[in-house]
C-alpha cells in the first residue's frame, strides 16, 4: 500500500489553506462542513473540528480546504494540521462515509486571482465536465447559468471549469461591492436544481478529448513536445488561478509559440510577465533552442 502524502497549498484567501493529498479522498463528491455536528459522516472532519481555530472544512477530489478563525496564523499551525491529516489517511480510515442518499448542500466561496478584474467562485460540487467560456449573452445560449449572469451589467465574461466559475467584470464596479451578491446568486441558482449548461451543449469532455487527440497527431514533433509541457507543467498552475492555456501554433522558422489564454488569464496584467519569465523560459530550457518567443492570444 502506497503511503499517502499531504502538501500545503496557500490560496488567495489568507483564512483558507488547501491540504492537497497524493490520492483521491471521495468518490467524485464534494462536501462542506460548518461545524462538528454537520460532520457526522466524516470522522476526519470531526477530528479536525477539535482544533479550536478550525472554522469551516471543504473536501473535494484530492484536497481538504480548511478555513480558520483569526486566532492563529496558518504559518504557525499548517504543518501540524498537514501531519495530522496525513497520519489519519495512512491509518486506513474513511475520510467520508458516503451514501447515495445524502443530499449535498451547495456552497460557494470566492477566491481572488492574479487578474484584479476576475474573481473565482468555487463550488462544493462538479459543475461541468469540460471547459466553457462565454464572452457575451449571445454566446451563452447553451448555458442557462451564464445567460443569467450576463444580466448583471458589470459582467464581461464567464468561464466554467470543473468545480469553479471565473467571472470577469467591467471597471464600472469593484468586487468588494458585488462579490457577495454574485456568490449568493450562483448558490441559489444551483440549489434550485438549474443546469449550468444545457443537456444538448455542443461540447463534452469525451468529444473534446477525441478532437484534441486527433489534432495532436497532425502536429510536428516540436509542437507535440510543447503541448505536453503545457499540459504537465503549466495548465495545473493556471487552473489554480482560475484560468486556462491552450496551444495555438508553432512556427519552426521564427521559433514563435502562440497560446490562447482563457478565464482569469485572459487580459491579466501579470500574464505578460508569466509568459516571458515563466512559460517562455521553461520552453527555451526544455526544448534546447527550438523556441525563441511565446505570444499570447486572449481567449
Amino acid at each position: 500500500m502506497n503511503t499517502i502524502k499531504v502538501s500545503v497549498q496557500t490560496t488567495s484567501n489568507p483564512s483558507i489553506v488547501k491540504f492537497v493529498t497524493s490520492s483521491f479522498l471521495t468518490n467524485y463528491n464534494n462536501y462542506e462542513y460548518n461545524n462538528i455536528d454537520e460532520a457526522s459522516n466524516s470522522p476526519l472532519t470531526q477530528q479536525l473540528f477539535h482544533l479550536p481555530f478550525v472554522k469551516k472544512i471543504y473536501i473535494s477530489g484530492n484536497f481538504i480546504a480548511v478555513e480558520r478563525f483569526n486566532i492563529v496564523n496558518w504559518q504557525d499551525v499548517q504543518n501540524e494540521v498537514a501531519l495530522q491529516i496525513e497520519n489519519y489517511l495512512n491509518s486506513g480510515k474513511q475520510v467520508v462515509i458516503e451514501t447515495d442518499k445524502r443530499k449535498i448542500p451547495v456552497s460557494i466561496y470566492a477566491e481572488r486571482t492574479p487578474n484584479p478584474a476576475v474573481l473565482k467562485f468555487i463550488c462544493n460540487k462538479v459543475l461541468v465536465n469540460t471547459i466553457y467560456e462565454f464572452d457575451s449573452i449571445d454566446d451563452a445560449k447553451e448555458s442557462p447559468l451564464a445567460t443569467k449572469l450576463f444580466h448583471f451589467p458589470f459582467i464581461k465574461s464567464v468561464f466554467f471549469d470543473a468545480n469553479y466559475i471565473s467571472i470577469t467584470k467591467y471597471d464600472i464596479t469593484e468586487w468588494n461591492d458585488v462579490a457577495t451578491e454574485i456568490r449568493e446568486f450562483i448558490k441559489q441558482f444551483l440549489e434550485n436544481g438549474n443546469s449550468v449548461v444545457s443537456a444538448n451543449a455542443t461540447s463534452t469532455k469525451e468529444e473534446n478529448q477525441k478532437q484534441l487527440d486527433e489534432t495532436f497527431e497532425t502536429y510536428d514533433d516540436t509542437s507535440k513536445e510543447i503541448i505536453n509541457i503545457l499540459e504537465e507543467y503549466v495548465k495545473p498552475a493556471v487552473a489554480s488561478d482560475g484560468g486556462n492555456i491552450q496551444f495555438k501554433s508553432y512556427d519552426k522558422d521564427s521559433k514563435i509559440v502562440k497560446v490562447i489564454l482563457q478565464g482569469a488569464c485572459s487580459g491579466c496584467p501579470s500574464s505578460t510577465f508569466t509568459l516571458k519569465n515563466g512559460i517562455e523560459n521553461m520552453l527555451k530550457q526544455m526544448l534546447n533552442g527550438k523556441v525563441e518567443s511565446v505570444e499570447a492570444i486572449n481567449g
